[in-house]
């Protein structure tokens, strides 16, 4: 006999809104199966406000509640049964976040808890990376958002160290990233692999997901350094428009594709790493499995 649960996970970040519902199988005897049902994601670049203005403007504020509203449709159309809604940089920097909260919870009955960057990072290292994570070597797990990148160490199978700096394609875009965040984040690499031989990079985000799938490797497969940087040349020496046109790129991932691929090139140029994995985890993931688990 199967038992199958459906949860779902929203992640309002700087860039982008997503809704994951997931079908849950439990067998006896057997590890729970975690199976996407349905994934929808909304362009509203929440950053665009809260970095450059310091709150979300009330325009993206009625679009987040028609968002939340349709959310909340979906999850009674799916007959989920329970759900997180969780908000990243852009929330926690914006000064009318909290107001922003009971706005929805009031207009589309969704309940939304604003986390800090270390939750963050825990919530997405607490998805499938076991599977990937082999306990004699060591990996830098990089997810990359709109408003900061959370870096975490593992090594032995262990988490080694983990933090979140304000670097996200969102600021950059907006020239909001100065030189001693950059000079932070490269002390910060240089110090926590230095004791180590090799590191492999696991890449995490919309933009890195985007650059795999161009790649047209088979999923288990890791890019290579020389092949990011190629990358990163190549889209560096189109236009928006040519990005958007020619390949294909939806306009909100057009531009923060250039920025998110120099965090990963840059993080691999500093802790050593000649490849990187690329396992289509996330926020939403990590956040269903934190709550089948209890943990939180």
């Amino acid at each position: 006999m199967i038992e199958i649960k459906k949860y779902a996970a929203i992640d309002i970040g700087s860039n982008a809104m997503r809704l994951l519902i997931v079908n849950i199988v439990e067998q006896e005897g057997k590890e729970p199966q975690f199976n996407k049902s349905s994934l929808v994601r909304v362009p509203i670049r929440l950053g665009q406000d809260a970095f450059t203005v310091g709150e979300i403007s009330e325009e993206n504020v009625d679009r987040m509640c028609d968002a939340m509203k349709a959310f909340n449709l979906l999850m009674k159309v799916h007959r989920v049964e329970s759900y997180k809604a969780f908000a990243t940089s852009a929330m926690r920097e914006a000064y009318n976040g909290k107001e922003v909260v009971d706005i929805i919870k009031d207009k589309a009955d969704i309940i939304i808890e604003i986390i800090d960057g270390k939750k963050e990072a825990a919530i997405i290292a607490s998805t499938d990376l076991h599977h990937l994570i082999k306990t004699d070597e060591t990996y830098l797990f990089v997810d990359v958002g709109g408003g900061s990148t959370e870096f975490t160490l593992f090594s032995n199978g262990k988490l080694v160290n983990s933090k979140s700096f304000k670097a996200g394609t969102v600021r950059l875009l907006n020239e909001m990233v100065c030189d001693v965040v950059w000079e932070e984040i490269e002390k910060w690499i240089k110090i926590n692999t230095a004791d180590f031989e090799e590191v492999t990079l696991i890449g995490s985000g919309g933009n890195i997901n985007k650059l795999f799938k161009m790649s047209g490797k088979a999923q288990e497969k890791a890019l290579s350094y020389i092949y990011l940087n190629s990358q990163y040349s190549f889209l560096n020496s189109l236009t928006y428009e040519q990005r958007v046109s020619e390949l294909g790129l939806n306009p909100d991932r057009a531009d923060v594709i250039v920025p998110a691929t120099r965090i990963y090139l840059n993080a691999m140029k500093w802790s050593g790493a000649r490849h990187i994995y690329v396992p289509k985890i996330g926020l939403s993931d990590g956040i269903v499995k934190a709550m089948y688990y209890g943990n939180i």
